[in-house]
């Protein structure tokens, strides 16, 4: 299961939001076996536009990384700094799946 996770952050706050991403990725690194990739990206266009891009084992997985204490303190951390609600995108793999 691969999620992208499109999130505008209001000017001037990108600074701040990197440092929250970095701690959440930090946790997803030690903490979340079934995260297979939380690869975060800034939009070579618009500085204010990041994504996350991220693939888990299952949906269960997806689950456990969303009703998670690090995510909940993780948008408690970035709410003030986003400029609208995150976009979320779920995709199944086809090609190349075993």
């Amino acid at each position: 299961m691969t999620v992208i996770a499109k999130l505008k952050v209001s000017a001037g706050k990108e600074d701040a939001f990197r440092q929250a991403a970095a701690k959440m990725i930090e946790h997803v690194k030690a903490n979340e076996a079934g995260t297979l990739k939380y690869i975060l990206h800034r939009s070579t266009s618009d500085p204010t536009e990041f994504v996350f891009y991220e693939v888990y084992a299952d949906q269960g997985a997806f689950a456990a990384h969303g009703g998670s204490e690090a995510m909940q303190q993780f948008f408690g951390a970035v709410g003030a700094l986003l400029a609208g609600r995150p976009e979320i995108s779920m995709y199944e793999e086809l090609a190349g799946k075993k």
